[in-house]
């Protein structure tokens, strides 16, 4: 079969019309670091320039409605964008975008004024606060409480992992500086006498409020993960999304979309890509068994885009999904996790050798890949927390679920 995307006179149009922006808004200099933990200050200030050009333009999210900050165009209008933005090979334009949907099914047309479209147009970054120490598979144990004190609700507690910001810190406090610090979407404890999973809200605290610190977590993984502390933070009590206890209701629109639900409009992994060229170049790939092997990873690889463009496409077209997110999501991990593996085995332990050894391939990047292949098995919900999802879905589990409403299946309603 052929799943190559194929395109109109009209869209391949557009498509000129998105290179030549780009060519004259994408500074020469720009490209993409290592790994995000490289990137330094200045680097980071162009990134955000061009985010907030691509905003005004539209093209920052495309596919949300123009009078919240998107561009109200089409999805293949959004995927011939996200293409032209992938062969730029610059960084991440994108922070974490997890509460959008959220905002768009469950926010009020005051909140969407007021919170959402600064985000589409990139004025403001996403912070995702829902991780807890004694909270990440089990999300609904959490400790952080929120107090309501008249107009205002008060949040005390702690986030751990929290990604979404560039990475880089200032090398001696390692704490992110104020041009990182944007809308955190949080889950807290509200009513700590109901019962799990009626008993907390979603809030959107602004992350330059008083009562908040940030510090950068040293892991394996090499990007910005931050463990954040929240001491008597007050915030208006607008910035409730949902009801008071409706928070969990609230996060499974956010968690649909992180889990896959939303599909990826260019899923690639560039460092299997660079691989193979390099297996090429070394003739690696002459031994019978090394080429076996390859094959094996490139199908898995290949696999994960078909499960990526069809969850896109179903998204696109307001199909409620079932399983769909979660089996990309666990094909994601579970075929990283083995992809990491097949380049050590052709490329030897040099893979292992990061940017410092001159003796490495690819500059290091095969090293960042076996990194990050190990940690991306975790955020967003672990493998066995697919598969606990996948069984919900399809029905042979002791408990049946639905997926949550996204701004594709609400439209659609």
């Amino acid at each position: 079969m052929d799943f190559k995307n194929r395109y109109t006179k009209e869209q391949e149009e557009f498509r000129q019309e998105v290179r030549s922006w780009l060519e004259e808004n994408v500074p020469a200099d720009l490209k993409r670091p290592l790994e995000v933990s490289h990137l330094d200050t200045e680097t980071y200030k162009q990134i955000q320039e061009l985010r907030r050009k691509l905003g005004r333009k539209g093209w920052l999210h495309p596919a949300y409605p123009k009078e919240y900050g998107g561009g109200g165009l089409s999805s293949e209008q959004e995927t011939v964008i996200g293409e032209e933005l992938d062969k730029q090979d610059i960084p991440n334009v994108h922070d974490n975008p997890l509460d959008l949907p959220a905002l768009m099914v469950w926010g009020t047309e005051e909140q969407k004024m007021e919170i959402l479209r600064p985000r589409l147009l990139g004025e403001k970054h996403g912070w995702q606060l829902f991780t807890e120490s004694g909270a990440g598979s089990d999300l609904a144990s959490l400790q952080t409480r929120a107090v309501r004190d008249g107009d205002e609700w008060v949040i005390t507690g702690q986030k751990v992992f929290v990604g979404g910001d560039a990475g880089y810190a200032d090398p001696s406090t390692k704490v992110p500086d104020d041009i990182q610090m944007g809308e955190m979407f949080t889950l807290a404890v509200t009513d700590p006498d109901a019962p799990r999973h009626r008993n907390m809200g979603y809030f959107m605290i602004p992350g330059d409020a008083p009562g908040i610190t940030v510090e950068t977590l040293d892991l394996l993984v090499g990007q910005g993960k931050r463990q954040v502390y929240l001491d008597n933070v007050r915030i208006p009590a607008t910035r409730l999304i949902g009801g008071e206890t409706q928070g969990w209701q609230v996060a499974q629109t956010t968690l649909e979309i992180e889990h896959g639900g939303g599909g990826d409009i260019v899923p690639r992994s560039r460092t299997f890509e660079k691989f193979m060229k390099y297996a090429r170049e070394k003739g690696l790939d002459k031994d019978s068994h090394n080429e076996q092997v390859i094959m094996q990873a490139h199908i898995d690889n290949e696999i994960l885009r078909l499960f990526s463009a069809r969850n896109y496409w179903m998204y696109s077209a307001g199909q409620e999904m079932t399983f769909h997110g979660s089996q990309q999501s666990m094909w994601r991990r579970e075929s990283g996790i083995r992809t990491s593996d097949a380049i050590r085995e052709v490329a030897g332990l040099k893979a292992m050798l990061d940017f410092e050894d001159s003796a490495a391939p690819l500059d290091g990047e095969m090293e960042v890949h076996q990194r990050e292949s190990l940690t991306a098995a975790h955020p967003g919900g672990t493998i066995e927390i697919q598969k606990v999802i996948i069984a919900r879905r399809m029905g042979i589990s002791r408990t049946r679920e639905r997926a949550a409403p996204t701004p594709s299946t609400a439209r659609q309603a």
